[in-house]
């Protein structure tokens, strides 16, 4: 990796990530934050991704990954393995999101966590005017051929992590241009279009 350019999402869950820490990335993808991390903040970072696609280009690029399932591999890991376990854009896709989290606050002292908003306006309005399952820049799939399985609003989120007992630490909500917005809960569940979550065990 060449240039420090990533996604803004990316760049803001590898802000949270203090320097030299120990984390693992699931669902890592092509590698992008985990170069990231490695090369810019000299974090011991290690990737699990589901697609063989995706474990052969971080291999390529010299990334420590290996190829795994967030419902059924973070079980492998012993307890508080990593300083921070990041799930990005992928909480949505896996079968047991609440089974999910409760694994990762277990591997990892902390847990970041990125999703798509399915309450923002954009998507409400959709629904309601247009009768269809909404496409939008953060949910560009087809209803018959997305991989979200479990689709949630932010409020949805903040309402799990407190029947979990989980202590949001940080929490960023972003607009339509991926910008952080400061608003109240009511006006960031309707205006955020994605958000980035850090959380604890209490």
């Amino acid at each position: 990796m060449n240039s420090a350019a990533i996604r803004v999402d990316l760049q803001l869950i590898a802000d949270m990530v203090d320097p030299s820490a120990r984390a693992l990335d699931v669902g890592c993808g092509d590698g992008s934050l985990l170069a990231y991390l490695v090369n810019f903040k000299q974090v011991d970072a290690r990737g699990m991704e589901l697609s063989q696609a995706g474990v052969n280009a971080c291999v390529a690029n010299g990334l420590s990954v290996i190829q795994g399932d967030a419902d059924t591999d973070l079980g492998d890991y012993p307890d508080d393995a990593f300083d921070y376990v990041i799930l990005s854009q992928t909480l949505q896709a896996t079968r047991e999101p609440r089974q999910v989290l409760q694994q990762m606050l277990r591997v990892g002292k902390r847990a970041i966590v990125s999703f798509p908003n399915f309450a923002h306006w954009q998507v409400r309005l959709r629904m309601v005017f247009g009768g269809r399952m909404p496409e939008t820049p953060s949910l560009p799939y087809k209803w018959y051929d997305t991989p979200n399985i479990h689709l949630c609003s932010i409020d949805d989120f903040r309402a799990l992590c407190a029947d979990m007992g989980v202590r949001i630490e940080r929490a960023i909500v972003l607009d339509r241009n991926s910008k952080p917005i400061n608003l109240p809960p009511l006006a960031a569940n309707l205006l955020g279009e994605q958000a980035v979550f850090m959380l604890r065990r209490d």
